[in-house]
């Protein structure tokens, strides 16, 4: 790249793209890069508060903005991602499909530790709708050396994918609502209809509902029953507490199935349970699921939705961040709910 003077800049080729800024009206390009300058166009320059003018020269290894730009999405970018074209030297990355999206984000360091680079996402593991802007990169000169970008493309090829969208599996779901008063028809229920509408609107199936008193025998009835007609995934609606009567994850566990974790460091969903029975989730679901619109529900299901097998682990890093402000107006997923813990 060379440096020139506006008016001397006359025929010549421009090296980057050039944005307008206008208070209350835009922001836009008004030049793009390989643009030849006129005359005509040296006042809206000026006006810009462009007085000097980069001029596209490039050395042997260089490497504009744009190209590196392209090349870095294009390695970085998995299953379920497309990208943009380039404007004013950064390039978008975005999702394909609704789904989950993951991100390597250990990977994300090393990428951002080369120097004139930076590769932007999204925080991994929340939902995202179709064509979502997931991530955005860019060096942060006009030119770069291309040994550089070379760099990026190994890191990439090595950890690959960097940045990816898992789609949802339409799983089959039972769902077991515990609690002799519901059982016994004293009260409605009132959980069924929130898990239903959950499901609902992560594209999933409840093929039935079934009611368990509170006796643990019961409960793990309850549950072999769903496995034999096919579902695929169940939840326990009710009795997580401590209390005398709160006999859910006694019958959970009596329907054969592994407890991974029973407690949780999230609030909503401190008494939330996770276990497997061979490769079939049953959660344990406390009374907040029903009553607080975000949960642990709402950060264990798309995982389990999207193929993952969640572990103790995953479940001890919902910690940090595992605090939910409750604000007026919800803004989950752009929040830090659910967030933290990764390192």
């Amino acid at each position: 790249m060379r440096l020139l003077p506006v008016q001397e800049a006359v025929g010549m080729v421009l090296g980057h793209d050039m944005t307008e800024i206008i208070p209350g009206e835009h922001k836009k390009v008004a030049f793009k890069k390989g643009h030849i300058i006129t005359e005509e166009e040296i006042p809206r320059f000026l006006n810009m508060g462009k007085e000097h003018i980069f001029i596209m020269e490039f050395n042997e290894g260089d490497l504009h903005e744009n190209d590196a730009a392209i090349r870095m999405a294009k390695a970085a970018a998995g299953k379920g991602v497309t990208f943009s074209e380039p404007k004013e030297g950064k390039v978008s990355l975005l999702s394909k499909y609704p789904g989950l999206l993951k991100v390597n984000y250990r990977a994300l360091d090393d990428i951002n530790s080369v120097d004139d680079i930076m590769f932007a996402t999204l925080h991994t593991n929340q939902l995202v709708e179709g064509n979502t802007v997931i991530a955005g990169t860019r060096i942060i000169p006009l030119v770069t050396k291309e040994e550089k970008i070379k760099s990026i493309e190994r890191i990439c090829s090595d950890k690959y994918p960097i940045v990816q969208v898992l789609p949802l599996q339409n799983k089959k779901v039972g769902i077991v609502t515990t609690g002799n008063e519901v059982f016994y028809k004293r009260i409605e229920d009132k959980f069924g209809p929130v898990i239903r509408s959950k499901f609902d609107k992560l594209g999933c199936t409840v093929e039935k509902q079934v009611f368990a008193k509170d006796d643990s025998e019961y409960i793990a009835a309850s549950i072999k029953s769903l496995i034999e007609e096919g579902v695929e995934l169940i939840t326990v609606t009710g009795g997580m507490s401590v209390d005398p009567d709160d006999v859910t994850p006694l019958g959970i566990k009596k329907a054969g199935a592994d407890i991974v974790s029973y407690g949780a460091p999230t609030l909503p969903g401190a008494m939330f349970l996770l276990s497997y029975i061979n490769d079939i989730p049953v959660l344990g679901l406390p009374g907040c699921v029903m009553y607080n619109k975000i949960t642990i529900f709402d950060l264990v299901i798309p995982r389990l939705l999207a193929g993952e097998k969640v572990t103790k682990n995953d479940i001890v890093k919902f910690g940090h961040g595992g605090m939910c402000l409750q604000c007026k107006e919800c803004r989950y997923p752009n929040c830090s709910f659910g967030k933290g813990g990764l390192y």
